[in-house]
């Protein structure tokens, strides 16, 4: 190893990647320590920095969404792993969706390649003495597991996670499957996404195999007692769920939900389906593509099985099977400020899943801010305390402050954002008129970046 670096980062995912990228470009040597390919997870397949490992999608890209709102956010801020995902992407409509390998790799590459990161493979089973980011992601090793839990006099909050399944482009029937995106604009439009339609009888028949489906049972990594942690209550990310858990809770719970029809119209009815199953582009080759939503704990044989029976699959290579996995998070609220700084310890920063954000973006983001505060406490200038009015002020802010008995991993959205202060319009008749929610979303986009850019001029 070389000298003593400035600051130790652990974890090679998307927050610790980012972080590293903005501490060294800001002239701090970094020690990047990422476990793999030594130490495996149960749930990666490579050895590349920032692998995904769960959806290719990096969420909309719509100015007035909320991911829209994120991505630009970090922009502005010169986020490395934005830019390769740009540099990366797939045909995805209105949302961000990459070559995970080839995203993978640049990231890998652009990492190796700066002069002031280290990259060291090995497990790190102590959390770092000195300056220090902790962003291991949701599997975080048991003996990194059980020294963060000793750190924060804390119990681990557990949920579980769950991975989509990959199939061959070449062996979904076109004859059945059609290509469209939501509300296409041409009817001769080719949309970005393979849609494998169901009627009413055919739903019913999948919904009532699922239901009865074998499922794979939780393996030793995901058990309820972790090696020595003591697990918190055992419950599933409501922005993540396997699609059995969805249907046991309606017949019609997957038709509401990632199998809803709307906006596709069925070329061979010209209605919309009963219901319909999406694929969307995995690499840029589009030989594979990924079950939109499908997450799901199935065995292999079932998934096998089942989604065969899907209209247009019924011949699927699956490349991939969809698994769960465990994924851990602290108790945040209680253990962090806004700054990701570990209240007791001010040169100790987490960042990414484990501090309860959710989503590739949330990731990214939390890395960004980690990684540019452990550079500024090594300046000795005041760590960045993002505005609540941006989307990534409101991320760090919720994380570190939300009511830790229902604490669950928040995603970006609109509703964490401070309500819009806006005069009271009338209505021909004297009431007060309502704003839509198209244009309040805008609204709170176009205060989000503004919120940023006047923060960033004063620093």
């Amino acid at each position: 190893m070389n000298p003593q670096p400035d600051l130790t980062i652990v974890g090679g995912g998307l927050a610790g990647s980012e972080a590293a990228w903005q501490a060294a470009r800001l002239g701090l040597r970094v020690r990047l320590v990422e476990m793999r390919p030594q130490t495996s997870t149960g749930a990666h397949q490579t050895s590349d920095l920032a692998e995904l490992v769960c959806s290719n999608s990096l969420g909309s890209t719509l100015p007035d969404r909320a991911s829209g709102v994120l991505k630009e956010e970090l922009r502005r801020l010169g986020s490395l792993l934005l830019d390769c995902a740009e540099a990366n992407a797939v045909p995805a409509g209105a949302a961000l969706a990459v070559d995970r390998d080839l995203f993978a790799r640049q990231v890998t590459g652009r990492i190796s390649s700066q002069s002031n990161i280290e990259i060291v493979r090995a497990e790190v089973k102590q959390i770092p003495p000195g300056p220090a980011i902790i962003a291991s992601g949701p599997l975080t090793s048991p003996r990194l597991s059980r020294a963060i839990a000793s750190l924060t006099g804390e119990e681990h909050l557990f949920f579980y996670d769950a991975i989509a399944p990959i199939v061959s482009r070449d062996s979904v029937n076109m004859e059945i499957a059609f290509r469209a995106s939501r509300y296409g604009t041409h009817e001769q439009e080719e949309g970005d996404y393979i849609n494998c339609p169901l009627n009413q009888e055919e739903y019913e028949a999948f919904v009532d195999a699922l239901l009865e489906a074998e499922r794979i049972p939780l393996r030793g990594f995901e058990s309820e007692i972790h090696q020595g942690v003591r697990a918190g209550p055992r419950h599933f990310f409501e922005g993540c769920l396997p699609v059995e858990v969805i249907a046991g809770r309606g017949r019609e719970a997957l038709a509401y939900g990632p199998m809803r029809p709307v906006g596709l119209r069925d070329p061979r009815t010209g209605r919309w389906p009963h219901a319909v199953v999406q694929l969307r582009q995995d690499n840029l080759a589009a030989s594979l593509y990924n079950l939109v939503g499908f997450q799901t704990n199935l065995t292999y044989p079932e998934q096998k099985r089942l989604l065969r029976m899907v209209p247009g699959l019924e011949r699927a290579e699956f490349v991939r099977f969809g698994q769960m996995h465990r994924n851990t998070f602290i108790a945040s609220p209680r253990v962090l400020g806004p700054s990701l700084q570990f209240r007791s310890r001010p040169d100790l920063f987490f960042a990414g899943q484990i501090t309860g954000v959710e989503g590739y973006l949330g990731n990214i983001a939390t890395g960004l801010l980690a990684g540019l505060n452990a550079a500024r406490l090594l300046q000795n200038r005041p760590p960045l305390i993002l505005p609540a009015t941006t989307m990534l002020g409101a991320l760090c802010h919720y994380v570190t402050h939300a009511n830790l008995k229902d604490f669950q991993p928040m995603k970006a959205n609109f509703g964490i954002l401070p309500p819009l202060d806006l005069p009271v319009q009338l209505t021909s008749s004297g009431k007060p008129r309502r704003i839509g929610k198209r244009a309040r979303a805008g609204l709170l986009a176009e205060r989000a970046l503004a919120s940023l850019d006047s923060f960033l001029n004063e620093f």
